[in-house]
């Protein structure tokens, strides 16, 4: 489903705030595979998500998506492709319009015409049942400005948007990190029934570690732009948050230990 190959990005490279983002990345997502990216901050995990939605051109490596190659492919092509939900829960959706309104404007992605915000009587009558699986009682709401709503609230509905087409792949930024705690748990409740209802391929990058043991079914680390561990089905039915912890405390032990060696090294030979 989702194939990368030797994924390079350095920003700013020759300068004093060179920063090597992602360091040579292959990662296989297979179809219907729910993933979760785990990392420190600065590890890496939101510039793959980037790296794949097309935010920016990666300087070596590549990515198939579908069977198609997108490396090179601008933002705009790849969203016909892809769903996003982003840690804010003011992105994606345009607060003046209408819960209603913002729904059509999903359900138009990627065809000729997705400006029009027209609301007919049969796409209110699907919208009004889909809106009803979150039973947030918004299904009522239809012609409220999505801006009067909660983060919460705004953030379920910007999940239904983004998987409304069923992308090939969607993607969730830190997507619950925004939200008050109940909040939060109710979104990644909604995420997981919808992405296992819909069989979707996701990848949802999380700095919770419960929502990394309990929501997906395969989680990756990633640290200083490469991965580090890769739990998969049997290893990862078994991970628990204290083994993901002692993971990172390892990763981190080892590169302190590999810097006083080089340091030393260099001492000696310099």
């Amino acid at each position: 489903m989702l194939e990368i190959k030797g994924l390079i990005k350095t920003f700013f490279p020759h300068t004093i705030n060179e920063v090597k983002a992602l360091r040579d990345i292959d990662l296989t997502i297979q179809e219907g595979s729910f993933t979760a990216i785990i990392g420190t901050n600065g590890s890496g995990k939101s510039t793959l998500l980037n790296a794949i939605a097309g935010t920016f051109i990666p300087d070596s490596g590549s990515i198939l998506l579908a069977g198609q190659p997108i490396t090179f492919w601008p933002e705009f092509q790849r969203a016909k492709l892809i769903g996003r939900v982003f840690q804010n829960p003011f992105a994606g959706t345009a607060a003046e319009m209408t819960i209603a309104e913002n729904i059509v404007m999903a359900m138009r992605r990627g065809l000729s015409h997705p400006l029009s915000k027209a609301v007919t009587s049969k796409a209110r009558a699907e919208i009004k049942e889909r809106v009803s699986v979150l039973k947030m009682g918004l299904e009522d709401r239809l012609d409220n400005p999505i801006g009067t709503l909660s983060g919460g609230q705004r953030q379920a509905l910007t999940l239904l948007m983004a998987t409304w087409l069923k992308p090939k792949i969607l993607l969730l930024d830190e997507h619950t990190a925004a939200l008050d705690p109940k909040s939060a748990a109710k979104v990644a409740e909604l995420t997981k029934y919808i992405v296992d209802k819909e069989k979707l391929t996701a990848m949802m990058v999380t700095h919770s570690m419960q929502q990394a043991v309990d929501l997906p079914d395969r989680i990756v680390m990633m640290h200083k732009g490469k991965i580090v561990a890769d739990y998969q089905k049997e290893h990862k039915q078994r991970v628990r948050i204290p083994d993901l912890l002692a993971t990172f405390d390892r990763v981190q032990k080892k590169e302190l230990f590999d810097e006083s060696v080089a340091t030393l090294l260099r001492e000696q030979y310099v």
